[in-house]
């Protein structure tokens, strides 16, 4: 892995809105404002690419190992990259809904892995009418209920060798760009690689949960091995942690792979000109104290997005802080589709034409639930220096239980407890946290000591100022648990 990089070196690192159909106005959308710079005879296709559990610090474009991801990093230069991005809530599903609704999980219904409410408009509720063709590669299952989608293509992961065959993900993408351009209609393609999610690449659990499918699944084009692998510095540096970050990193690589193959067939299909290419990650690393949590690396997302005739090659913005809920109404304007009324995310035209935007210097997230019915309720906020979270769940008796703690990495940690007391410190607080947590990001950028009882004068300062900051937005958001934090944190 490249030498590690300071916090702030790391952070420094469309056509012409149309008149709504009726279908579109029944929503009971208000008309978009004036798009982006295009031309009003070709609406701009989209490709939305989406990686499961890329961290974002992994690619080496956003500051991870040299040479792992070249694709990713050629996107980033032919594009803008936002390297102060994040999810609004740092799991699959849920992290889904809020980008395609514009809504964080309270606000549409999908907190966990329930369904979108019926009464809040979806992209495709928009772009219906505009007469795009949408398509779904992998991950059909995490956007329901599906029949509100009605993609007109769609693509299941053991179609896609588990969804880890890059050359699969190129067949059915060619073939539906082709498909489009046959018929003389947009598009809009979301395409879901299942990598790095687990099971991991080379793995034991790989080979046990894809028995009879291994000869579908791809090789990375490069493996990893321990001794190339570098342990995020919110774990202990254990020999088995070690191992699973390299077969993360092989499947981070065949993420890679996937992209290169569909931008390959975008190509091909002479369609890359007229295209907005947006890749992201739906959240973190999936071990302990990253994915499904509220820490700053829990929701930090590699964004980067290619609009042409709008952004510059190779422009980053390393100033705002901008949600992948800010995805939604920029495509509405990008295709000149109605915006809903009451959103969440913000229009980021003006960032990707190199401006700025006001009230863009921190961001909040949220944590409801995993697979599980057991409700982990926490709220973060992060700024350019700043960690504050609220565990809502937190009473010294509940053990939190999530997806991260399977496979290799939390069981070393409980076996390293046994003699470690520093490893079983963090065991102990990772199964049962603190009401508050507070993390000067500046000095301590893995989050691993909590200021939240500090009595020295200018942090508990910071503290009260976010703690006023949570509250005035989960009053402005109608956070349903907003009467409890008041009640438990009187800001």
């Amino acid at each position: 892995m490249n030498a590690p990089l300071s916090r702030r070196t790391l952070l420094s690192g469309a056509v012409a809105a149309t008149a709504a159909t009726a279908a579109t106005a029944a929503l009971g959308l208000a008309p978009a404002r004036a798009g982006v710079r295009r031309s009003q005879q070709r609406p701009p296709n989209i490709l939305l690419f989406t990686v499961d559990d890329m961290g974002g610090e992994i690619p080496s474009c956003f500051g991870g190992p040299a040479g792992l991801t070249p694709t990713i990093d050629r996107l980033a230069g032919e594009g803008m990259t936002f390297r102060r991005a994040h999810v609004p809530v740092a799991i699959c599903q849920p992290s889904r809904s809020a980008m395609l609704t514009g809504r964080y999980p309270h606000r549409n219904g999908a907190e966990g892995f329930e369904p979108i409410d019926d009464d809040v408009p979806i992209l495709n509720d928009l772009l219906r009418p505009l007469n795009y063709l949408t398509g779904i590669l992998g991950k059909v299952r995490h956007l329901t209920p599906v029949e509100r989608f009605a993609w007109d293509l769609s693509v299941i992961p053991s179609q896609l060798g588990m969804g880890r065959n890059p050359e699969k993900y190129a067949q059915f993408a060619g073939d539906f760009f082709e498909q489009a351009k046959a018929a003389g209609r947009p598009f809009f393609l979301m395409a879901n690689a299942e990598d790095p999610h687990r099971p991991f690449s080379g793995s034991a659990a790989e080979q046990e949960a894809f028995e009879g499918h291994l000869d579908t699944i791809a090789t990375p084009s490069r493996v990893y091995t321990p001794d190339e692998a570098e342990v995020p510095g919110y774990l202990p540096d254990l020999p088995d942690i070690r191992k699973e970050m390299s077969q993360y990193l092989s499947s981070a690589r065949r993420a890679d792979d996937t992209l290169a193959a569909v931008l390959e067939a975008l190509e091909a299909a002479e369609s890359a000109s007229n295209t907005i290419v947006i890749f992201m990650s739906d959240n973190g690393i999936p071990v302990p104290y990253a994915k499904a949590n509220c820490y700053e690396h829990s929701t930090r997302t590699p964004l980067i997005i290619r609009c042409p005739e709008l952004t510059d090659p190779g422009t980053d913005d390393d100033t705002h802080f901008v949600s992948t809920m800010d995805l939604f109404p920029t495509l509405c304007r990008a295709v000149g589709a109605s915006v809903p009324d009451g959103l969440d995310g913000r229009d980021l035209t003006p960032l990707l034409e190199g401006g700025s935007q006001s009230g863009r210097n921190q961001i909040n997230t949220v944590f409801h639930k995993s697979e599980g019915e057991t409700r982990y309720e926490m709220r973060g906020l992060h700024d350019d220096r700043w960690s504050y979270i609220w565990n809502a769940w937190s009473d010294g008796v509940l053990e939190y239980r999530a997806e991260n703690m399977i496979d290799l990495t939390w069981p070393a940690m409980l076996a390293a407890a046994a003699t470690d007391p520093a490893v079983a410190a963090r065991v102990d607080f990772y199964l049962h946290r603190v009401p508050e947590e507070l993390y000067d990001l500046d000095h301590d950028p893995d989050a691993l000591h909590n200021l939240a009882q500090d009595t020295r004068p200018e942090v508990v300062a910071e503290l009260k100022a976010r703690r006023r900051a949570m509250d005035a937005w989960m009053r402005a958001t109608g956070d349903p648990i907003h009467d409890q934090y008041q009640q438990a944190v009187k800001p």
